[in-house]
């Protein structure tokens, strides 16, 4: 089936009816088929022909690698929404705190309802407790007393564990108090009278 040449390799020759006389039709075909396949093996190349990539590459030491493409599945290498992005570097860096707070405080009448945000808005966010402040002492109450049904919807607004606490405050009275020294006592209200 393969033939010598001048400089020493094997070289295929074609097969013929004559390589396999038993064989007709459709069986010959199989037969060439296969002694093809075989002589391309041995050559470094694959079943149809083209050449291995395996055998193709040679990388020089310190060559950089070739990236290859995910091919039809997904991969992490493959384009990404952008939110999902957004979100794993958020993960990443630490900023899943600061970002609900941000989200907490950007839609605080959505996630409470109108009515009491209309009474009341957030302070603080510190350690899982939420620092609330109402307009009047009445509301302060009522805040107080709602607080199991707020946190429950601020845990759907947000998500679980964001807000652990609620701390509600009434109207603050202004402050005389001016700097870090002060004098005990009445202060600038006696200068009055």
């Amino acid at each position: 089936m393969a033939q010598k040449a001048d400089d020493g390799d094997q070289v295929a020759s074609p097969t013929t009816e004559g390589d396999y006389p038993q064989l007709r039709g459709p069986d010959l075909a199989r037969a060439t088929l296969r002694a093809a396949r075989e002589a391309a093996a041995g050559r470094g190349a694959t079943a149809n022909g083209v050449r291995n990539k395996r055998a193709r590459r040679t990388f020089v030491a310190g060559s950089r690698r070739r990236r290859r493409w995910s091919g039809p599945s997904s991969d992490d290498r493959d384009p990404q929404p952008l939110g999902r992005l957004a979100s794993r570097l958020a993960a990443d860096r630490g900023w899943t705190a600061q970002l609900a707070t941000g989200h907490l405080f950007g839609r605080w009448s959505e996630i409470v309802g109108e009515e009491v945000a209309e009474h009341a808005r957030p302070m603080s966010l510190r350690d899982g407790e939420l620092t609330v402040q109402a307009a009047s002492t009445a509301w302060a109450t009522q805040l107080r007393l709602l607080q199991r049904q707020l946190l429950v919807k601020i845990a759907a607004g947000v998500g679980h564990g964001v807000v652990k606490r609620l701390k509600v405050h009434g109207p603050s009275s202004p402050s005389w108090r001016y700097g870090p020294r002060h004098v005990r006592g009445r202060g600038p209200r006696d200068t009055y009278g």
